[in-house]
């Protein structure tokens, strides 16, 4: 029989092990569903000022968004007018937080798109079903957007290739012209055979203030990935979009 000092021991141990659970519980609780009020003075960079239009692009590396603080944040009457959000990667993986980004983003009156991040040489058509699967448009959306930024060993004619199905499956589903993301050095690598100019371009090129280096035309530009805004605890990618009011709501779906 246990002695009563062996039951007290028991007893804290035990104590000890359900404080801990609850600790860990509400610290779980905190980073996905409590608000953060991260308030910053400014954007901390520098923004392109021959743009009207300016957006962010994010993905569960910044995790919990407050979305009305996003929404709200205004320096020098410059405020985020829309969002690029990760929904998924590959044949199977969606993004950790994309159900809540897409939900809060849209009940926050925010301008909402969503990418695929894409692994080339898996199939096209597959990966583009994983991302229907996973997003629904609405009226008032960004056409969706394909993140193609490596060829992890694919040779050229098969990231075509599979680039080619993703775009054709996905335009063929949503009945809109999806966009192209990457960067200016892959763009010039692998995809400027002429075959992707009609598709709408959203380039990456932080080396210059005013606009991109790249010879085609493009409809979003991401300045920087070094961005603050309230409602988000870690850096951000800053994007702007390249036109009037008036042609950014013509892009949107209907």
């Amino acid at each position: 029989m246990p002695s009563g000092k062996n039951k007290r021991r028991s007893r804290s141990l035990f104590a000890l092990v359900l404080i801990c659970f609850f600790g860990a519980f509400i610290w779980w609780f905190y980073l996905r569903e409590a608000p953060h009020f991260v308030r910053y003075n400014e954007f901390g960079i520098d923004i392109p000022t021959d743009y009207a239009i300016h957006g962010i692009d994010v993905s569960r590396h910044q995790s919990y968004i407050d979305w009305d603080e996003v929404k709200a944040m205004e320096v020098d009457n410059m405020q985020i007018d829309f969002a690029f959000i990760k929904a998924t990667e590959g044949l199977r993986k969606v993004d950790d937080y994309f159900s809540r980004n897409w939900r809060k983003a849209r009940n926050a009156n925010m301008i909402r798109g969503a990418y695929h991040f894409f692994i080339a040489p898996k199939n096209g058509r597959e990966q583009a079903m994983n991302f229907i699967h996973a997003v629904e448009l609405e009226s008032g959306d960004l056409p969706p957007v394909l993140d193609v930024e490596q060829t992890y060993g694919a040779p050229p004619e098969k990231v075509r290739a599979n680039v080619k199905a993703f775009l054709e499956t996905v335009q063929q589903y949503y009945g809109v012209m999806p966009i192209i993301y990457t960067n200016v050095s892959f763009y010039d690598a692998y995809l400027s055979t002429g075959e992707f100019d009609r598709y709408p371009l959203w380039v990456a090129h932080y080396l210059q203030k005013d606009q991109p280096r790249i010879t085609r035309d493009w409809l979003f530009w991401q300045h920087s990935e070094n961005g603050r805004v309230n409602g988000i605890l870690n850096q951000v990618d800053f994007d702007v979009f390249n036109g009037d009011s008036t042609t950014f709501k013509q892009l949107l779906v209907e």
